[in-house]
């Protein structure tokens, strides 16, 4: 059997790197659409779920639409900025985080991810991964993209931009979400095309 098809509801070619790193086997493409609808959801797996149904009414009838929404809670501002992380970064992720974090002791930060894929014949289904860690003083690191300049996770010494893609493809929240995603899709099903 081919790699199944699967249409990322993003315009983000990072998120889908990522996520075909973990899921081997799948073919990730990201969506085709002008205009993606508001993410106005009060939780990352509303946004994640309107992102999949979007998918599933414009993209191509036989394909997995997979959506997903993520971002980053501080301890400090009370679990902000959460599902706002991209309006409130405004692409300046890094700045934000230092700036918000400023003076401030407590810097426990999590990055949260949630998936959910719809198959061609409507079946959903749902995966979260979470990572802790904390905020650093000031960004290191080449690679990642997002906070993971100043993202130390919980057990490291090292920012996820240090750690690097090798370790972000097994141990970022995305991953987490994508493997939980996995198991609860069960993988050893004989129908993984939607099709009955």
């Amino acid at each position: 059997m081919g790699a199944l098809a699967v249409r990322l509801c993003s315009r983000n070619e990072h998120k889908r790197h990522e996520l075909e790193r973990v899921l081997r086997g799948w073919g990730i493409e990201l969506l085709e659409a002008t205009e993606y609808p508001p993410e106005e959801g009060a939780t990352f797996f509303e946004n994640a779920r309107t992102k999949a149904r979007f998918g599933r009414s414009v993209g191509p009838a036989g394909e997995w639409m997979l959506g997903e929404d993520s971002g980053l809670e501080l301890a400090a501002l009370g679990g902000a900025p959460g599902v706002e992380t991209a309006r409130w970064a405004q692409g300046r992720h890094v700045e934000r985080a230092l700036a918000a974090l400023a003076g401030e002791s407590n810097r426990a930060a999590r990055y949260v991810c949630e998936l959910v894929a719809l198959a061609p014949d409507g079946r959903e289904v749902r995966g979260t991964g979470t990572l802790d860690g904390v905020i650093a003083l000031e960004p290191t690191g080449a690679e990642g993209f997002g906070f993971d300049p100043v993202f130390i996770p919980e057990g490291e010494s090292d920012t996820v931009s240090e750690l690097g893609d090798a370790w972000k493809a097994q141990h970022s929240h995305r991953a987490r979400a994508a493997r939980a995603l996995l198991e609860t899709l069960d993988l050893s099903s004989p129908d993984m095309s939607g099709h009955g």
